[in-house]
């Protein structure tokens, strides 16, 4: 059974790590694995050995222990025949009616999900009880923050993991990332192969949906980071509230109750909420005064950041090469966290200077052209107004602005994209993003709804010449073709954004995933112009 979905990716994008060159082959008695489950209702065998756990059937092996999981596009139980061929000798169950073999031990549970966690965490050894965990969540900025929270803790000689959008890393070992949290057994196995190598602090991000579906399970954070939240996943969460309340779960039930500390943007409204209703020892940051963290005189240009900020240990001097005031939220999320780990702040300071990109956050694409090209990861309203924002503070040329929304996702979000897009920039190319099962056509209508309700013009693409001298939209659904019409319409001072897959290096149509990378789209377009105009 394949794992179900997680937020912006596709289930189907990449396979699940297997760490078979970090992590030891393990062989549990099936008696200690059942402790884990003490209110399990077991038939069978309690004898035996188990080799390995699967929550998908078709990773199960001889003398594997098969867990059948709900989820919320498959559901398990329907792969358990397939399970048993393979060579299964233990199945996790929810429903009664599942029929055990002989020979087959049946562990009924309420709940298959929470159930994977604990026996995930029982035979990986409790990895996590040996780390020092940081939790990341909100809307936008996890994966930035990450970034430089891993930076700064290898300036300081700290052995750091990381597990996140862009990928699940730790010292020469990088894994693709099918999903920003990975399930529970995913999760241990890879805390396991971190154990093993030496590293000692983990930052993750951590998504609504594994918080929500019980993915991190037995996990306790040090430090819980929330950065913001705006609307986003409302295919899954429905409403704001059900969002939020996800989310909060990272701080009211998975963050340390003895030494723990929530880290929190005091400026956000639903940070504002955690602040006032959380016990827990917190840490407010923020570019308004009067947290514990902030920005006392700020710069802002296509070069980085610079400012003055406040901390609890004095008033220090940050630099980033990073890209947009948003940014100075996760530089301050950063510092804070790397505060309370002990970190010199010198080291701070020259960790956060040395990160010079994020894949796919605000990334410039070099060229000799004069034109700032920009890819960015910005899905989200909030994420598209906050990277347009940053380039109109930047300079005096037109705006270009390239994107997408994906199928199968928030559908509500799509014509609010068009606003925000419509109103920041002088040209929009509505294009395809990973449209999934759905229409690309029905999709980009629903974005051209917010164009037109704020009155933006439509020009088609083959009547333009050149930046037309008003704000305007246009439709080209093929993506590369969009691309490579925005950078060809940019005059030197203009700035395109290629907005909503950042580092990704595909697209999802229909069931088929295809090679594809805005940066080297970009590339290829700005190097032919190049040549054309020598």
């Amino acid at each position: 059974m394949p794992a179900s979905g997680d937020g912006h990716r596709s289930k189907c994008a990449l396979s699940r790590p297997i760490s078979t060159l970090v992590v030891k082959e393990r062989v549990l008695r099936l008696q200690e694995l059942l402790q884990a489950l003490p209110e399990a209702d077991v038939k069978g065998p309690t004898e035996g050995e188990i080799t390995h756990l699967a929550y998908d059937s078709r990773k199960v092996k001889s003398q594997g222990m098969f867990v059948a999981i709900s989820g919320h596009r498959e559901d398990g139980h329907r792969y358990i025949g397939a399970a048993l061929e393979k060579g299964a000798t233990a199945i996790v169950v929810e429903r009664e009616d599942v029929p055990c073999p002989d020979g087959v031990t049946r562990i009924r549970v309420l709940n298959s999900r929470d159930a994977l966690s604990r026996l995930s965490a029982c035979f990986f050894g409790r990895p996590a009880s040996r780390l020092k965990m940081v939790g990341i969540t909100g809307t936008g900025g996890k994966t930035t923050t990450a970034y430089l929270i891993e930076s700064v803790l290898r300036r300081a000689g700290i052995a750091c993991g990381v597990l996140g959008s862009v990928s699940y890393r730790y010292g020469d070992h990088t894994f693709p990332a099918p999903v920003t949290t990975p399930e529970s057994l995913d999760l241990q196995e890879l805390l396991a192969g971190m154990v093993r190598e030496k590293v000692t602090h983990v930052v993750m991000e951590v998504s609504s949906h594994a918080l929500d579906q019980g993915r991190i399970g037995t996990l306790s954070f040090d430090q819980a980071v929330f950065t913001n939240l705006s609307q986003d996943h409302l295919d899954y969460h429905r409403e704001m509230e059900h969002y939020f309340q996800a989310k909060a779960r990272l701080f009211r039930h998975y963050l340390k109750r003895e030494g723990g500390t929530a880290v929190i943007n005091g400026d956000d409204p639903y940070g504002q909420r955690l602040l006032q209703e959380l016990e827990a020892p917190k840490k407010r940051f923020g570019l308004k005064e009067g947290g514990d963290y902030f920005p006392l005189e700020t710069a802002a240009d296509l070069s980085g950041l610079k400012a003055r900020i406040h901390t609890p240990k004095g008033v220090y001097d940050l630099r980033s090469p990073l890209i947009g005031r948003f940014n100075f939220y996760n530089l301050l999320a950063a510092w804070a966290v790397a505060d309370g780990f002990e970190v010199e702040s010198r080291l701070i300071q020259e960790g956060l200077q040395s990160l010079a990109r994020v894949p796919g956050r605000m990334e410039p694409i070099p060229n000799a052209l004069g034109l700032t090209v920009i890819v960015d990861y910005s899905h989200k309203p909030e994420a598209l107004r906050f990277a347009l924002e940053a380039l109109r503070e930047y300079g005096k040329g037109k705006i270009v602005t390239v994107f997408g929304c994906g199928g199968d996702r928030d559908r509500k979000k799509r014509p609010l994209m068009g606003k925000i897009s419509g109103t920041l920039s002088d040209l929009t190319v509505i294009t395809s993003d990973n449209p999934r099962s759905e229409d690309p056509l029905a999709i980009i209508r629903s974005i051209e709804e917010g164009l037109k309700e704020e009155g933006i013009s439509f020009i088609p693409p083959e009547a333009m010449e050149a930046l037309p001298p008003f704000s305007a939209y246009t439709v080209v659904p093929d993506r590369r073709e969009a691309i490579a019409l925005a950078v060809r319409l940019a005059r030197p001072g203009d700035r395109v954004l290629i907005a909503g897959k950042g580092h990704e290096n595909y697209q999802i149509i229909g069931d088929k995933i295809l090679p594809f990378d805005d940066r080297e789209e970009a590339r290829k377009v700005l190097e032919a112009r190049r040549v054309q105009h020598r």
